[in-house]
């Protein structure tokens, strides 16, 4: 049995699940049972059919409501793994880093090509730290103070989640000095990424250590699902990025994130219209029990 989860941005009405249930209908699936309203904007429908053509019809609703359909079996996850820049932060570290050096629009061209799946990730990354060579290391402190921000919801995710018994990992394609200080605030158990090159207070151009790409990324999932003795099948990863799409396709669900086109298309679930919190309904938690602190 399959479940599909409405999840509209503000209030999900009666032609909103009439439409559900016509799509649902088209997709020749045969629904089972559904559940009542949840908080007013939540609603999941349970069905047998094909999951894939259940998604493609549902999605044709719009009307600012996400969908999900994923199995009923291991909804609930055990092991979270996301993405930092534009997923649990709001802004690309590199471009507002870069700004510092009055080279923002130059650097952000190449971020957003990259996260297009356009160019290489790694030539790419090399390329824009590159540019970045003898900007201070001040200049990191003052981003985070002013330029950073948590996305809405990111940190009742994580805390819900954790409360739970859940695994969260933060890996990203940006820098240590702020994967860091986000996975603290935030609340993630651990963190992994690239570490800028530094010298007498000034970035060197470089990076020191392996770099975190999308293989990197889904060998850190593999390592946490493997030391929790968890099956693929209870874990999740978010992502908007073309370096996140081999994550999303490992993990048991993947979830794109206000993504670009190619990661929204290779993710189980594509959120648009909701904030992080979305990720908590998809997984059947209400919100009389989420955590933030």
């Amino acid at each position: 049995m399959f479940i599909a989860t409405l999840i509209a941005k503000e209030s999900l009405n009666e032609r909103d699940i009439q439409s559900a249930n016509i799509s649902l209908g088209r997709a020749d699936a045969t629904i089972i049972r559904q559940s009542e309203l949840i908080d007013g904007r939540v609603l999941d429908i349970f069905f047998d059919g094909d999951p894939v053509a259940a998604r493609a019809r549902l999605e044709l609703i719009g009307n600012d409501v996400d969908i999900a359909v994923q199995p009923e079996a291991n909804r609930l996850k055990k092991l979270l793994i996301s993405d930092m820049d534009s997923t649990m932060i709001t802004v690309e570290c590199i471009d507002e880093l870069a700004d510092y050096a009055g080279i923002k629009a130059q650097i952000a061209e190449i971020t957003e090509r990259a996260m297009q799946g356009e160019l290489d990730f790694e030539d790419a990354l090399r390329g824009r730290v590159a540019l970045l060579r003898g900007l201070g290391t001040s200049a990191i402190q003052q981003c985070l103070d002013e330029r950073v921000r948590t996305m809405s919801g990111a940190e009742t995710l994580v805390r819900t989640m954790a409360q739970g018994g859940a695994e969260t990992i933060l890996v990203s394609g940006g820098f240590t000095k702020f994967a860091k200080p986000v996975a603290q605030a935030i609340g993630f158990r651990s963190f992994h990424a690239n570490i800028l090159g530094e010298d007498a207070g000034v970035l060197t151009g470089g990076l020191d250590g392996p770099i975190v790409d999308s293989t990197r990324k889904v060998e850190v999932l593999q390592a946490a699902s493997d030391a929790s003795g968890l099956p693929m099948e209870q874990t999740i990863a978010v992502g908007d990025g073309a370096n996140d799409i081999p994550m999303l396709e490992r993990a048991g669900l993947g979830v794109a994130y206000h993504a670009k086109p190619k990661a929204a298309q290779a993710a189980d679930v594509a959120i648009r219209y909701n904030d992080l919190t979305a990720l908590l309904y998809i997984q059947g938690i209400a919100a009389d029990q989420w955590v933030s602190r």
